[in-house]
């Protein structure tokens, strides 16, 4: 038989997967990576229903510290969110896709399954993933169902029912992706353009569950990465475990967002991401603090860039590293610690400590400066002289 390596997460597309390629003629190998959204308890459960389903064998990768230095950090570092509302928590899939990879070239394989549908963007993040990184078989049983069905879930039920395997009874009106970035939800009311019920919470307390006081955290950054909070070190992972424990609890990073998908259509979703919320925030206000002007009008166009790249499928892009490295040399001097204040759904840069802030002793804004009227004078008369020539130039026609 051929070997194959399937994308596995236990749910129905991906449970549907496995008979579905056996009876196509290969062996096939599960592997469910972990992103950060999952427990120890829920892993077992998602290798007992690989072998179960007829998996020749099935493995576990746990990701979250590759999840942080591979796409958190340079998240963080954009200071952008995709359309300038998503925090991109769908970037996880490339480095599913990574270790799918490794998977198959260890097995010396070309075969590569995964269980997107032809509705969502994910086939695109896989597909373009799985090309940029070999030569690769993609197979997508999902997608060729759809062409035998209108009603893919209840073929799937059918098919697995049939054959003998069980389906679970319990099911939420949402679809959920969850990793240590974030949740994603859609689905039900939310697809309606309706508002979400109280079942949408996951991350995220009920505005009338946030605490009466506001909480104070102080962050520290060494070269623009997150390091520590309230002066205990802790990797990354865990660090943006700490922030999303904290902020869900003051419903921060909350948002309901309509926006254009990679397909071509509308789509609505409902997503939490304190902990990036508030990094985002602590990271800006240092950077505001530290870098030129220059490179703070600058900035912003390369990292709007590097996350629309990410959100669009093509993370393994060259030019998506290209970015990155320039993102990251920027960092160099984005030293010291930021207090953030949390408030009901809110996050606010408090203060800033920063032995390379750039300021000039001699001066404060509207307040002091170390050159005179004369100066000034001649500063605001050269500045402008451009539109004031235009003025006197074009004085007949105003």
């Amino acid at each position: 038989m051929k070997k194959i390596v399937l994308a596995f997460s236990g749910g129905l597309d991906t449970s549907f997967c496995v008979p579905y390629l056996i009876e196509q003629g290969f062996e096939v190998h599960t592997i469910f990576v972990n992103t950060g959204g999952t427990s120890k308890k829920e892993q077992i459960k998602i290798t007992n229903r690989a072998i179960e389903l007829g998996a020749k064998k099935h493995i576990n990768k746990n990701i979250d510290q590759s999840l942080w230095k591979e796409i958190i950090k340079p998240l963080i570092w954009s200071g952008s969110l995709y359309q300038d509302r998503y925090p991109a928590l769908c970037s996880d899939r490339y480095l599913i896709v990574k270790e799918a990879v490794a998977l198959s070239n260890k097995l010396k394989t070309k075969n590569i399954a995964h269980g997107c549908t032809g509705m969502g963007n994910d086939q695109v993040r896989f597909d373009l993933s799985i090309q940029a990184l070999g030569s690769f078989n993609t197979f997508s049983p999902i997608r060729e169902i759809q062409n035998k069905s209108k009603d893919v879930r209840a073929y799937e039920i059918k098919y697995l029912k049939e054959r003998g395997f069980k389906v679970s009874s319990l099911s939420s009106s949402y679809s959920v992706n969850e990793n240590i970035m974030g949740v994603t939800v859609s689905g039900s009311e939310i697809d309606d353009w309706k508002e979400p019920s109280d079942e949408s919470y996951i991350l995220c307390k009920k505005p009338d569950q946030y605490p009466k006081k506001d909480k104070k955290i102080k962050i520290e950054f060494i070269k623009g990465e997150a390091k520590k909070i309230n002066g205990r070190s802790l990797k990354g992972a865990d660090l943006l475990r700490k922030l999303n424990t904290d902020g869900g609890s003051y419903g921060i990073g909350r948002e309901i967002y309509t926006g254009d998908t990679i397909i071509g259509i509308k789509g609505r979703i409902l997503f939490e991401a304190p902990g990036i919320t508030i990094l985002q925030k602590a990271h800006k206000a240092l950077e505001e603090t530290v870098l030129t002007d220059k490179q703070s009008f600058f900035k912003p166009i390369i990292g709007k860039k590097w996350v629309e790249l990410v959100y669009s499928g093509f993370y393994f892009d060259p030019l998506t590293k290209n970015l990155e490295n320039f993102l990251e040399d920027i960092q160099q001097s984005v030293n010291g610690a930021v207090e953030v204040c949390l408030s009901s759904g809110r996050v606010t840069a408090i203060s800033v400590d920063a032995k390379k802030k750039l300021v000039n002793k001699d001066s404060t804004y509207a307040q002091s400066a170390s050159w005179g009227i004369e100066e000034s004078s001649g500063f605001i008369k050269l500045f402008g002289q451009s539109s004031s020539t235009w003025a006197k130039v074009n004085k007949n026609k105003l």
